[in-house]
């Protein structure tokens, strides 16, 4: 009897605990059901794959609700205008942007909220508007493939530059510098003694030229100092007297070559002196 009665008591607490599990269930689910959201429309021009209802939305990388629906643009099929569900009180910007990325090559798509500067206004819907449009940006991988048959082409180009720069007569120049290349650094090898030695004189060279810098620094200072003795020398009165013993020697020059001259024309007179008498008169 103990042990019928032990069995009912353990099965009374299992259904009162699963009742209380329940009942927390229907209470959070309420709390979710009546949970305000705010809400925000985007339009993404082009295909919108992986895209669909229940999808996630994050704002600056944190999950914020998800994709309420999905609906063409009736003035343009190529738009797609999707109503996003989100957290209230996010504070969206003006310059705020959506763009659908993608978690790794292969996983899931979500829309992504960001930028937004600190001192943009709040986003608002206009008076034509339900609700608040944010404007939408190109992803990374949308960039990607927009400019991928342009980086091709790019790439075409390049190789055929490339093959034609590797020609056949290229080819054969190539080796032929490679060749010559080889014949150089090999006689460098060889040379590597004259190399050496011509470094160290060289270094031995530079151990002088302190010395040699000194010794030009010297007779530059004696040149200015000649210099400025002969400004000085110019500007004075040595100029006039330069100029009184050029006169002298040329008056000197002048009797030199009277001298010379005369004794051209008697060479006896010198030695003899003028052996002419004068005239005696009868």
């Amino acid at each position: 009897m103990e042990t019928k009665a032990n069995y009912v008591a353990v099965g009374a607490f299992v259904l009162v605990c699963m009742l209380g599990l329940v009942i927390s269930l229907l209470w959070l689910a309420g709390l979710q059901y009546n949970q305000e959201f705010a809400y925000y429309q985007t339009d993404f021009t082009g295909p919108v794959t992986g895209l669909g209802k229940g999808t996630t939305v994050r704002y600056n990388g944190i999950d914020v609700g998800r994709v309420d629906s999905l609906q063409f643009d009736p003035n343009d099929p190529q738009v797609v205008i999707a109503t996003l569900q989100v957290e209230p009180h996010l504070g969206i910007r003006v310059d705020s942007v959506t763009s659908i990325e993608s978690q790794g090559l292969t996983g899931g798509t979500y829309v992504e909220i960001s930028g937004g500067s600190k001192g943009a206004a709040v986003l608002t819907a206009q008076d034509d508007q339900r609700y608040p449009v944010i404007k939408s940006a190109p992803s990374a991988l949308q960039k990607l493939a927009t400019g991928a048959p342009q980086l091709l082409q790019k790439l075409n180009e390049a190789a055929d530059r490339i093959n034609a720069v590797l020609n056949d007569d290229n080819q054969v120049a190539f080796a032929h510098i490679l060749a010559n290349l080889d014949k150089t650094t090999g006689a460098l090898a060889g040379r590597s003694g004259d190399i050496d030695a011509t470094l160290r004189n060289v270094s031995e060279a530079s151990k002088d030229l302190p010395g040699t810098v000194a010794d030009v620094d010297k007779s530059v200072r004696k040149l200015n100092q000649l210099a400025g003795d002969s400004d000085e020398f110019v500007k004075g009165q040595g100029l006039e007297q330069f100029a009184q013993l050029l006169a002298d020697t040329r008056k000197l020059v002048i009797s030199l070559n009277r001298l010379s001259d005369q004794l051209n024309r008697q060479p006896t007179k010198l030695l003899f002196g003028d052996q002419r008498k004068g005239y005696t008169p009868k």
